[in-house]
Formats: structure tokens, C-alpha cells, sequence
């Protein structure tokens, strides 16, 4: 018998392999989509920034808000799907990010944003 691996063992490492690529990809997406959460609410304080001195003042508070929560929805959805994607998953070869750092992350922009919101509300 020959000390080479056998078509399964092969087929099992290429399994494992495509596995960890899947979990690399959706860190990935995750990424992509924060950014997206990020750049929204940048154009939220953008609208605010531009807008501020039209009557009635709180129009572009409004739809600065609109904005935010949109960013603030889609870091929410982001981090649901990453973080089901992830727990139907094993990681071989890679270190993949942990469920709780999606986590940790998700809140990070919630809590930016909820503030956001308030310091527009509050301010002016």
C-alpha cells in the first residue's frame, strides 16, 4: 500500500479547504457591508452638515436621521447574516472571526449611530 493520501482523505482536505474560503468570504461580505452601514450614515451628518440652515430646521435633522438608521439596519442585518453563516461552519486551515467580534463590532456602529442621532437631535 502506498503511503500517498487516498481520493477521500483528498476529497475531505479539498471539503475543509472550500469550507474555509466560504468563511473568508463571508468576513469579507461582513466587511463590505459595514462599510456600506459606515458610509451611509457618513452621508446622513453629510445632508445634516450641507442642509442645516433650511426652514423648517428640522427637515434635514429628519432625513439625516433616516439615513443613520438606514446605516444602523444594515450593520444589523450584516451581523445577522454573518453570524448564521458562521455558525453553520467550521474552520480548518484559518482563523475565522469570532461570532462575539461580529458582535462586538455590530454594537460598536449601533452605539455610534444611536449617538449620533441624539447629539443631532440635542445640538443646534
Amino acid at each position: 500500500m502506498s503511503d500517498s493520501p487516498s481520493r477521500i482523505e483528498l476529497a475531505e482536505d479539498r471539503t475543509d479547504l472550500a469550507e474555509d474560503r466560504t468563511l473568508l468570504a463571508n468576513e469579507r461580505t461582513f466587511s463590505g457591508w459595514a462599510r456600506t452601514a459606515l458610509a451611509t450614515v457618513g452621508i446622513g451628518v453629510g445632508f445634516n452638515a450641507l442642509f442645516r440652515t433650511l426652514d423648517p430646521s428640522w427637515v434635514p435633522k429628519a432625513i439625516a436621521t433616516l439615513f443613520i438608521l438606514l446605516g444602523l439596519i444594515i450593520i444589523i442585518m450584516a451581523d445577522r447574516r454573518a453570524c448564521a453563516i458562521q455558525a453553520r461552519l467550521s474552520a480548518h486551515k484559518v482563523q475565522s472571526l469570532k461570532p462575539l467580534n461580529v458582535r462586538i463590532i455590530t454594537a460598536t456602529y449601533a452605539a455610534g449611530a444611536v449617538g449620533l442621532i441624539a447629539a443631532l437631535w440635542a445640538l443646534q
